[in-house]
């Protein structure tokens, strides 16, 4: 086989001819959405490179320079296919059932794992078999229908770590008996009811930040965070639930939901809420703490979730903004102060010198959750300043800057230092979850353009200062040119909607799958009901 392709490509024109149909393919694939907008340098990423670096870097290679180990991430990639949401949705549910197929009958799931064989870790780490959760309800959300749950895949079996291990890895069995994507996902919640005695979800080894595997170990360790992200999917699930006629499982969730919520808020610490708790009961992310004083995470999902007190998820998100953004830097911290020396010891994220990577770092996949949250806030402005400090054409537009910045300026890097000096030194590149999230949250959150089934909502949250901006859509089979004023600057707000010069109520547009080319024209400015981006 080796011996055939070299051969083929010794004749004249086969390379040229096979560079052009890779350049068409990504051409026809990228086609799907263009941007135009004031800021050529989000324009560049968004129409580019943010779905080059998310498929074929976290996707289809699983490997970079900086990480090169070729597995799946249970949480990582399931994340990542939801940006194929926007262009290709049947790599998304592909992934989706995939990923369940690697649960075990107890719920939990292999935090990584190769294939083709299987083998992969099992591990007390406890946020990563609600992404499947997270996931289906976003492909669900996006595609208008609830088949996805209906969808089949295996559970596999394979002996839990004990009581003295973090993880266990092996090759596991394959039960041969195929369950539904919902029955998948209720047994993910069934695993992760289970509360601490602050009424927080347990910690385990890890929530999304493994680097804190030492917080909870000890098995009664709790997190602010994931209250915040399980909450958040119970009552979307919930509605799932009574579709299918599981009416008291569905009052389960929701009631569930509530307690979450409410021992959330008794996590408010004045300013903001705490990340989390120690197995000995110490709070982490208080403003008593040292080291880390404040976390973003359990700030921005406190908005994301929509279940956060609004006074306070205000106030918290002006603290990420006084404690954690810096803007001589441009910088977004993940926390602040970092670990060093302080009892209790978080884990390994601790090993990180103070400043790199989630240790006090930009880490930037919660850094654009941060811009997500502000985007829901309303606040345009700010939630593109921090977008352009993690567009990386940003962070290299001048020699200075390069000298400083060190990597690649055309894919997003995983983490820029802090650390003393080397602020702004870019850290691990390629491989990171933040460029599928960023192409999201700018698409989603910031231009507005949000596909729910067969409709198209337009909910934009722009900069002030931007007078208009374009965003093309190809989606079954037609073209929408959406076209977005905001003479009154107010960057929010739809005062007017229409779809081929016909006036549109309600802030969205039906989708006509007629492989004709429509106008969308959006006008922004005060409406006299509180607009919400």
């Amino acid at each position: 086989m080796a011996r055939a392709l070299v051969a083929r490509f010794r004749q004249p024109g086969v390379v040229d001819a096979e560079l052009r149909r890779v350049i068409d393919q990504w051409d026809a694939r990228n086609s799907s959405v263009q941007v135009e907008t004031p800021d050529a340098a989000l324009d560049i990423m968004i129409n580019r490179w943010l779905v080059y670096q998310t498929l074929t870097c976290r996707y289809y290679a699983r490997s970079a320079f900086y990480q090169s180990g070729g597995a799946f991430g249970f949480r990582d990639q399931l994340q990542d296919v939801l940006a194929c949401l926007h262009f290709d949705s049947d790599i998304a549910r592909d992934h989706i059932i995939r990923a369940a197929g690697r649960q075990f009958a107890e719920g939990d799931v292999q935090h990584w794992w190769h294939e083709p064989g299987g083998e992969g870790v099992r591990t007390r780490i406890q946020d990563d078999r609600l992404w499947l959760v997270y996931a289906a309800l976003e492909y669900s959300r996006v595609l208008g229908s609830r088949d996805i749950f209906d969808a089949t895949a295996p559970l596999i079996a394979q002996r839990a770590p004990g009581p003295d291990e973090t993880s266990v890895y092996e090759t596991p069995t394959i039960i041969p008996v195929e369950m539904s994507i919902y029955e998948h996902c209720t047994r993910a919640i069934a695993r992760s009811m289970e509360l601490g005695v602050h009424g927080l979800p347990l910690m385990g080894t890890g929530d999304w930040n493994d680097g804190m595997d030492e917080v909870g170990a000890g098995g009664r360790g709790e997190s602010v965070w994931l209250a915040w992200f399980l909450a958040s999917l119970l009552g979307p699930f919930a509605s799932v639930c009574e579709e299918r006629g599981d009416v008291q499982q569905a009052a389960t969730y929701r009631a569930h939901a509530t307690r979450l919520k409410t021992a959330a808020e008794a996590a408010w610490d004045g300013s903001w809420y705490l990340r989390a708790y120690f197995d000995d009961g110490t709070p982490l992310g208080s403003s008593r703490n040292t080291e880390c004083c404040i976390d973003s995470i359990a700030q921005s999902w406190s908005v994301i979730s929509g279940l956060g007190d609004p006074e306070r998820s205000q106030q918290a998100m002006q603290s990420v903004d006084d404690w954690l953004i810096d803007r001589s830097g441009r910088l977004i911290l993940l926390l602040t102060p970092p670990f060093d020396k302080a009892e209790p010891n978080p884990g390994y994220i601790r090993g990180y010198v103070p400043g790199v990577r989630e240790n006090g770092g930009q880490y930037t996949h919660a850094a654009l959750w941060v811009v997500m949250a502000q985007a829901l806030l309303g606040r345009g402005n700010k939630a593109h300043e921090l977008l352009g400090f993690i567009n990386p054409i940003s962070r290299s537009s001048d020699r200075d800057q390069v000298k400083r910045y060190r990597v690649e300026p055309y894919v997003v890097a995983a983490d820029i230092y802090s650390a003393s000096g080397h602020e702004g030194r870019g850290g691990w590149t390629w491989y990171t979850g933040a460029a599928g999230w960023m192409y999201r949250v700018t698409l989603e959150q910031l231009l507005g353009i949000k596909r729910e089934g067969p409709y198209l909502r337009i909910e934009p949250c722009v900069p002030a200062g931007w007078r208009s901006y374009q965003v093309t859509r190809r989606i079954s089979g037609s073209e929408y040119v959406i076209q977005v004023e905001n003479p009154e600057s107010t960057g929010t707000g739809v005062r007017s909607l229409t779809l081929d010069g016909n006036v549109v109520d309600g802030g969205k547009i039906l989708i006509a799958p007629d492989s004709g080319r429509h106008v969308v024209r959006v006008v922004l400015g005060r409406v006299s009901t509180a607009a919400t981006c």
